[in-house]
């Protein structure tokens, strides 16, 4: 069943129609939304834990199929249930280091591989198709997108010889490198197949793949998995994606041709492509609401960024690496000028792409720059967007300080909030909304440097963001820190 497309989804949510119209990307680095204290209207949340347990668990999504199952994914190569009560199912969901009689099919040498996420067809629940994304061991770390189906009869796990009997590959990625390779992969509004992929690895784009056209790397990718099952193709070019048609073959004409039609002739431009210019958008997440894609975009040394995109927007959109990262240009290079308090892109710097929405510092936010502990982080994982209290926000977690970012668009001020909602001591990784409507987050107790194996490392948990009156009397919650520049939460 083909679901309507981004812009018939945006068109059709009436009582939204205005915020959303509303909403937009910055034009100017200064509109960046940076961190604050607070978030207005956003009641002080906790992170309740759900289930323990978990080997390196690296994102976790719902299968939306009234079951309120939540999968949780784990490095190593498994996905482990987790019921509506909490409970955990005894055997996993998929075991893919179980389905290769060599051995597993998943590599996880570098703490960055393994298995990064599942995605649930629309029609799971009637179809049983399930979607996983992982670093393969036979194919030296490339990028696997499989399609698995589960058996009827056994819906709560799907065995060696049923992952084999039913496995279709998507995609294969060439990963030249062990970093900046994986990420989620999920269905949008309209039905197709949405994929991360991170620019390959290394550091500073040394293949300049983000914005190159040529290379699945460093986009995001739109697919239909919809086709017949006799296909010779795994999947169907959206003819609405923005270069579908950008690298066909046809006759050369020098004359009678527009400007703007010479400017769509890109021979070399892969027709999966449906966004560029990002570093390592591990994570991705539509708003069930109004549509909208937020994509969480690793940074490099001195920025983490969120970028954003409209339901109804067309695609093609440049977020700009390598030329930038963040707001900034790309290599920055010593100090930075300020204005009003707040650092801004080099005087000599034309700002290449769309903006994110927000950004936030590393404890050095150029080089040689003086370190600072206020609300920093490392690593921006997207977990979900969620109504809390009287706002629509979008939340992400920091891997390396635990902080629990909150984003969302101000009406009043026609512009973009971001504010630190909590600070644990969890390494978040991923999340989702489950069917419960609440925002999910998983974290690991993985290391860059002591990294000692996706088994050996403690184990991670399982968790639910909920608002701190609403915590259950006895359940156990992640430790917080106190707020940060020495200011209190606002209830």
């Amino acid at each position: 069943m083909r679901l309507l497309h981004r812009g018939a989804v945006a068109a059709g949510l009436c009582g939204l129609a205005l915020s959303v119209q509303a909403q937009s990307v910055p034009e100017q680095p200064e509109e960046v939304a940076r961190p604050e204290a607070q978030l207005s209207g956003v009641p002080p949340v906790s992170l309740v834990k759900v289930a323990d347990g978990f080997h390196d668990p690296s994102n976790v999504a719902a299968a939306n199929d009234g079951s309120g199952r939540l999968f949780v994914t784990e490095r190593i190569g498994r996905i482990q249930v987790v019921n509506e009560d909490g409970s955990r199912q005894e055997e996993p969901f998929l075991d893919l280091t179980a389905i290769n009689p060599l051995g597993s099919d998943v590599q996880t040498g570098f703490v960055e591989q393994g298995l990064y996420s599942v995605a649930f067809h629309p029609d799971f629940a009637e179809n049983g198709h399930f979607f996983v994304h992982y670093a393969s061991l036979p194919f030296n770390g490339d990028g696997m997108i499989v399609r698995f189906t589960v058996d009827p009869e056994n819906p709560d796990r799907v065995t060696a010889e049923r992952a084999n009997e039913t496995a279709k590959v998507i995609m294969r990625i060439e990963q030249p490198w062990y970093n900046h390779n994986g990420g989620t992969i999920a269905f949008g509004p309209d039905g197709y197949l949405y994929i991360t992929s991170g620019d390959g690895g290394w550091e500073g784009d040394p293949l300049q793949a983000g914005r190159d056209l040529g290379t699945w790397l460093g986009k995001i990718l739109r697919v239909d998995v919809d086709v017949p099952e006799d296909s010779l193709q795994p999947y169907a070019i959206p003819p609405d994606n923005p270069f579908a048609q950008a690298g066909a073959e046809r006759l050369m004409s020098l004359f009678g041709i527009t400007e703007e039609q010479f400017a769509e002739i890109r021979v070399e431009a892969k027709p999966e492509i449906w966004a560029l210019g990002l570093r390592n958008p591990y994570h991705i997440t539509f708003d069930d609401e109004t549509g909208d894609l937020y994509i969480a975009d690793v940074g490099q040394n001195h920025w983490e960024e969120i970028n954003w995109q409209a339901a109804d927007s067309g695609g093609g959109e440049d977020y700009g690496w390598p030329a930038m990262q963040g707001s900034f240009c790309h290599p920055i290079t010593g100090e930075l000028p300020q204005q009003d308090g707040r650092f801004v892109t080099q005087e000599d710097c034309a700002v290449v792409g769309v903006l994110p929405v927000a950004e936030y510092p590393h404890d050095q936010p150029y080089p040689d720059a003086q370190e600072t502990a206020e609300l920093t982080g490392c690593s921006v994982q997207g977990l979900g967007v969620v109504t809390l209290g009287e706002r629509r926000v979008h939340l992400a977690g920091d891997w390396c300080t635990g902080r629990l970012w909150g984003l969302a668009w101000s009406e009043q001020d026609s512009g973009w909030e971001f504010a630190q909602l909590a600070q644990t001591e969890l390494m978040f990784t991923g999340g989702t909304v489950g069917e419960d409507g609440s925002a999910y987050a998983v974290n690991c107790n993985c290391f860059y440097l002591a990294d000692v194996g996706p088994e050996e490392n403690p184990p991670g948990a399982l968790w639910r963001v909920t608002p701190s009156d609403q915590v259950a009397e006895g359940a156990e919650t992640a430790a917080q820190r106190p707020p940060q520049l020495g200011e209190e939460r606002a209830d």
